[in-house]
């Protein structure tokens, strides 16, 4: 009885907990008083995993609190935390009993105030150009004159209008428009895919390559442009390896692709003038430099024509260059004759002086001499051409051994079946050939006697002659003294020893003769 009361007095009436009960206790406590609130305070660590979720610290110059943004909310935030960057979020208190601490789920976030967005702009510039993002060494020259412009812009906004009707006035070229938000949580990933998918297109394929790109936005505050000054835009930018023209805001709006891009324009509408030249304009300075260039070769021409008449004064007239040769030649020609005179008479001496040492003795001792030489070749001949015959014989019947009459006379069966095989091939053409060329004789005797007038006879018409010729009126048959009508079985004569003949071979009715 005394240890009962002993251990009542040291426990009294708390009631025991467990670590898990005491935990979910406090979660609901804070949940309930702390269901929605407000933090403002600078972003520390950020941490990103796999997961998507974003953990960052909260905190001021005296204290930290940890917070959460689940990977659905932070898709759909338009501004991203950073560390530094001054924000304010909203959303509930919460407690993560796994680590006994408290934490701020987080629903929204938003800068500062417009000082928070331009130091972390501040930030990102000074990083980017570090870089070497802002260098002008890497900016690319524009077109002259672009073949195809590819827009990224809002499809429905006046800014497309706008563009599309400066470039028609100007210049009209082929437009792409890639229709992206330029607002919004949207705005940067759109952007930048537009951007890297303008240039992943193949030059000459269905959809044609730009030559230059366009990223266009009306103006607005600094929120409404706040997807222009995202990294990922600036970095898609700078990468495009087609030139890049960027007009977005007013001429006062400076965001972070001005500085990333080939060329800023102050408005959309300076972004096309600064696209294509005006057409008027290029048509008028092609037409002046036209006619100065026909000017300047007229002049050249003149005077060069004049520089050459001056050269031709100085020059000797053709009769007067023709005179000494022509003088040369009449020498020549003079000398000429008594020339080929001396010329046989040394021709006939040398012919003299050589058939004097010519003597019958000389020639019956050159022709012994070639005589004897001759029999000598001849004699050693003989045994010669029997070795050489010899030799023959034995490399000849040193082959033959090696030749089988099996091969040949395959070879001469397998010719005589290809000779065969030709010879029916020969034949059949042949054969089709004269059938062919009879079938179109026969079309063509069929064709004449159908165009023929004796067919024409055929169908119940006939031919009057009369006194020898085809009469095609009524006035020359009644003033002929015999007629001779034609049918396709024969011929009747009426008047002047008026019989019938028989159809023969009568000469072909002249034209218009057939009844």
């Amino acid at each position: 009885m005394d240890l009962i009361d002993e251990d009542t007095e040291q426990g009294g009436n708390t009631p025991e907990f467990s670590v898990s009960e005491l935990s979910g206790a406090v979660k609901r406590m804070i949940e309930g008083e702390f269901g929605f609130v407000r933090v403002r305070g600078e972003v520390g660590r950020v941490s990103r995993p796999r997961s998507g979720h974003v953990y960052m610290d909260l905190k001021d110059d005296r204290s930290v609190i940890s917070g959460v943004m689940w990977k659905g909310v932070a898709a759909r935030q338009q501004t991203q935390p950073e560390e530094g960057m001054e924000i304010i979020a909203t959303g509930r208190m919460t407690t993560f009993p796994g680590q006994s601490k408290y934490q701020i789920v987080i629903e929204d976030i938003r800068p500062a105030g417009a000082g928070a967005l331009m130091a972390m702009l501040e930030k990102r510039k000074a990083m980017l150009s570090a870089e070497g993002l802002f260098d002008p060494a890497r900016k690319k020259a524009l077109p002259y004159l672009p073949e195809v412009i590819g827009v990224v812009t809002s499809p429905s906004g006046a800014v497309i209008r706008d563009i599309l009707h400066r470039l028609r006035d100007r210049f009209p070229r082929k437009v792409l428009v890639w229709p992206v938000a330029v607002q919004g949580a949207a705005c940067a990933p759109e952007v930048a895919r537009a951007i890297e998918g303008f240039n992943r297109l193949s030059v000459g394929g269905a959809l044609p390559r730009p030559d230059l790109l366009i990223v266009a936005r009306g103006g607005g505050s600094v929120e409404d442009l706040w997807g222009f000054n995202e990294e990922v835009v600036a970095r898609a930018a700078a990468a495009s390896d087609i030139p890049l023209i960027s007009a977005v805001g007013h001429e006062t709006d400076t965001t972070l692709i001005d500085f990333v891009s080939d060329m800023r324009a102050p408005t959309p509408t300076a972004a096309a003038e600064l696209a294509v030249p005006v057409r008027m304009e290029l048509l008028a300075f092609v037409g002046d430099s036209g006619a100065r260039m026909t000017r300047a070769m007229g002049q050249r021409l003149e005077m060069r024509s004049q520089r050459l008449r001056d050269l031709s004064r100085a020059l000797p007239r053709p009769q007067e260059l023709l005179e000494t040769p022509r003088q040369r030649l009449d020498v020549l020609s003079d000398r000429l004759p008594s020339a080929l005179i001396r010329l046989l008479d040394r021709q006939k001496l040398r012919l003299s002086e050589q058939s004097g040492s010519l003597r019958p003795s000389v020639l019956t001792r050159a022709l012994r001499s070639e005589t004897q030489r001759l029999d000598d070749r001849a004699a050693r001949l003989a045994p010669a051409l029997s070795r050489m015959v010899s030799a023959r014989r034995e490399a000849l019947a040193r082959r033959s051994d090696k030749l089988s009459l099996r091969s040949v006379q395959r070879d001469i069966v397998v010719q005589s079946e290809r000779l065969s095989s030709m010879v029916r091939r020969l034949d059949d053409a042949q054969r089709a050939r004269v059938e062919a060329q009879r079938a179109r004789l026969d079309a063509l005797e069929r064709l004449r006697e159908t165009l023929g007038y004796r067919e024409t006879l055929r169908r119940g018409y006939t031919v009057v002659r009369g006194e020898g010729k085809v009469l095609t009126t009524k006035a020359a048959a009644e003033v002929a003294s015999g007629l001779e009508i034609e049918f396709a079985d024969g011929t009747l004569k009426l008047g002047g020893g008026a019989g019938t003949r028989k159809s023969g071979k009568t000469p072909p009715p002249e034209q218009g003769s057939l009844f």
